[in-house]
């Protein structure tokens, strides 16, 4: 996965999906959360895995299969899920998608 921080003050193009990858661009990090931007191609998954963080999902395009605490969403484009801190949940693009993460202590 490819990763990449943004200067404060600054218009950027948003993000761009690449071949078989998942691209993150990091928007904010502070130590109260932070604010991500993932592009997902086809079929492209984050493991499951646990944070300790309350975490907002917004769907900008595609749609995006996710699992929080082995109950499974489907997500689609313009949508949002919460999901809740120390709950284990992953992710599947079920097409080529974009999200933006924002993760709150």
């Amino acid at each position: 996965m490819m990763t990449e921080q943004i200067k404060k003050e600054s218009i950027f193009n948003a993000i761009s999906y690449q071949d078989n990858s998942i691209v993150s661009k990091q928007i904010i990090k502070k130590a109260n959360g932070n604010l991500t931007l993932f592009a997902f191609d086809k079929d492209e998954s984050l493991t499951e895995h646990t944070s300790p963080y309350e975490a907002v999902v917004y769907v900008v395009e595609g749609e995006i299969g996710i699992t929080i605490g082995g109950n499974p969403y489907n997500v689609k484009t313009g949508e949002i899920i919460i999901m809740p801190p120390n709950i284990p949940h992953g992710l599947k693009a079920l097409q080529k998608s974009k999200i933006l993460l924002v993760m709150v202590k």
